[in-house]
This record gives C-alpha cells, structure tokens and sequence, in this order.
C-alpha cells in the first residue's frame, strides 16, 4: 500500500481498500472531516460473538464508578483497551469512490480518505459475573413478618419500598448477564413479590419451617410424598401467603414423579432443611460441638438425621485444650472474587488443609482458569511426606 497523507477533499471509501489487489498500491489522503472523533472506537470481536453484536443481542453494563462490562444472554465480557503502536486508519464507506491522476505512471489510481487514527481498540475478555453486589441489595429489605402482620401500620407500610428492587432494577446495577443473573437469584432463593425480587428474613424461614414440620406430624405426611397442593393450603390457612408457601416448598424439597392424577408430589430435602436449622443454632456463637448437636438434634423433623458432614462450609472446628468448638463461618458470606475470597480465607487461618479449605473454594469460577490453577496462583501447597494431608498457606 502507498501510504500518502496530503491534506485532500478527496472522499475515496473503504471500498477501495477492500477490492484492492496483491502487490497493488492505493493513496491515502486526509478526508475532509478527519479529526480525533473521540466518540468512535474499534471492538475487536471472536467470530462466534460476531452474530450477538450483529444482531444486538448484547449490552454494556456497570454504574458510572465502574468498568463497563458487555453481557450477552449468557456470558459477561470485560472490555479493555489495548493499544498499538501501528497506524491503524479509519476510512468511511462511500458510494463514488474518487479517482484522480497520476501523472508519473499516467493511469488512474483510487484514494482512500482518511476519517481517523486509532491508536488502539477494545478487547472482550470473559470474566465471571459480579454478584456479590446482589445479596446486599435484597439483604436491604428482606421480607418478614412485619410485611404480613395485620397491625402494620401505614407509615411502615410506606417504607417497604425502601431498598426493593425490580428485575429492570438489578439488570442496571449488576454486572452480569440475564442468564448469571437469573441463577444467582436461585441461589439466594430469591422470589418475586409484587414485581419486586426478594429474599426471606431467616426468622421468617425458621418459622415456616417449623410450622410445616408441625403439619406434617398432625396430617400424618410422609417427608418423601408431599403433595403441594395440600401442603400450600394448610400453610396458608396458617397464615403464610400462597406465593411463599410454595416457594419455600420448592426450595427445601426435590421434586419426585408426578403423583395420581397429576398431583406434584414433594420430598423433603434432609440437607438443606438441616443446614437451616443448623444456621439459626450458630448464630449464638461459638459453642462446644457436644451442646451444638445435642440443640441441632432435637430441632430437625422427625424422620431426618443431621451428620457433621453437612456442615461443610458453614462451620468450623476449633480445638481449644481437650475442647472442641464449633463456629459459624459460611461460604455464601464470603466474596465470589478469588483474590478477596483467599485473603479472607488466610485472615481466618494462615494454614488449612485441604479437606477444610475445598468447601470455600470449590464454588470459585474464573473463565479460563481452572481450580489448579487457582490454587497456584493464591496459594502455597506444603506436604512433608506423600502420605500426609497437604497444607495451604498465602502465596
């Protein structure tokens, strides 16, 4: 390509670039508008995200005091710029390409005009969703008992829309895509109330719970054969709202086949039932592991065994003396970044072995990198012998 840059009025396009021929030349020229346009950037795109932006099937994401992100339904994209120390041009498409005379080789050569330089372009990296950010938001207001309770009175009534947030809402101020976001509203067994997505008050699970633990010895139910409709009709005689009695129903029971006539039969989920009523016994505080169990114990229904083993990643064991304590320490409070996450994890401890430390880890997703890599990267593996449990410390 013959690089020329004269000051010019000529308008050739990009189309001249794009016919030109192996070993052929064409002049470049200064176009008539050309200027820094700030306004215009180069997107460097993967062939298989070249139909989403096409089609405008993506977005870009993140409040003013943040790095943008470009979500498609299913995947979150960091978008850096990289730049370059080549000429890149920017030449504009045009209907009439210009042609002007070479006096030297007396023939006809096309000149492209020159809209632009870009000194670099934007780059999409996969990066994992930023949810954290989605828990504080519903933990604002979660719903309670005060939402339901008769003597509300109208001045609280008016505060309930403090801190509630439709699906519109979070799509503006999370920066993950409809699809992350939808599964991290599952996660936090978030539902929709009144078009706005909530979570439950703990007090106001515990309760459920224990009202449909009561229920199910008075109507002689089997915990493996619920049926939903007769479950959520005496719930809601017992003053639970329609909505929230199922929803609960769904998230601390597994669906089984389809029962006589249609009807959605329900089994209890031993472990997530257990692991809540765990949760509300460790929010007094450390205690020793024999008066824990003994209290865990006697609060799961009938029918269900509570093990240790649960407790991964909600719990943990400290030896004081010949004592052993329990304590509260649960995976979902802590950040879903890997470098937050393992500086809060060495906080707590400067060294865990691995049987303690997978719980806390094994959620972790960063694109690209796997869980071993991971691990080289935040941590430093010991192990004395082949035989012994391998330790991790801060890298």
């Amino acid at each position: 390509m013959d690089i020329k840059l004269p000051q010019s009025e000529c308008s050739g396009g990009a189309e001249a670039v794009l016919s030109l021929q192996p070993n052929s030349s064409i002049s470049v020229a200064y176009h008539s508008l050309f200027g820094p346009h700030d306004d215009l950037m180069l997107l460097e795109l993967d062939e298989k995200l070249l139909p989403e932006v096409l089609h405008q099937r993506v977005t870009l994401r993140g409040q003013p005091d943040e790095d943008a992100v470009l979500c498609t339904d299913t995947k979150t994209y960091a978008v850096k710029f990289v730049g370059t120390s080549n000429s890149v041009f920017l030449i504009p498409p045009s209907d009439n390409d210009t042609q002007v005379s070479n006096n030297k080789d007396d023939g006809t050569m096309k000149v492209a005009s020159v809209f632009k330089i870009a000194p670099g372009c934007m780059e999409l990296v996969e990066v994992a969703p930023k949810l954290d950010k989605l828990k504080w938001l519903l933990s604002q207001n979660p719903y309670s008992f005060r939402e339901t309770s008769e003597m509300d009175i109208s001045e609280e009534r008016d505060k309930t829309n403090i801190g509630l947030y439709r699906w519109d809402d979070l799509v503006d101020r999370l920066q993950a895509s409809d699809e992350e976001l939808r599964s991290g509203l599952k996660s936090l067994s978030a539902l929709e109330i009144e078009g706005y997505w909530r979570i439950l008050d703990d007090e106001y699970i515990n309760s459920i719970l224990s009202m449909l633990s009561n229920d199910i010895i008075l109507n002689d139910w089997s915990i493996d054969a619920l049926n939903e409709d007769e479950v959520v009709n005496v719930l809601e005689t017992d003053g639970f709202p329609r909505n929230i009695a199922k929803h609960c129903l769904q998230v601390y029971s597994s669906k089984v086949e389809e029962g006589v006539s249609g009807k959605c039969m329900w089994k209890l989920d031993e472990r997530r039932v257990c692991v809540q009523l765990a949760r509300e016994i460790l929010k007094e505080g450390k205690m020793k592991v024999e008066i824990f169990m003994d209290k865990w114990i006697r609060k799961v229904p009938d029918g269900m065994h509570a093990s240790f083993e649960m407790l991964e990643g909600e719990a943990l064991i400290e030896k004081l003396g010949m004592e052993t304590w329990l304590y509260s320490f649960s995976v979902s409070s802590l950040p879903s970044t890997p470098a937050e996450r393992f500086s809060l994890l060495f906080k707590e401890r400067a060294k865990w072995e691995w049987k303690d430390l997978q719980p806390y880890v094994r959620d972790l997703r960063v694109p690209g990198l796997s869980s071993e890599g991971l691990l080289l990267k935040y941590t430093r593996r010991t192990q004395p012998t082949m035989e012994a449990e391998p330790v991790f410390s801060a890298r």
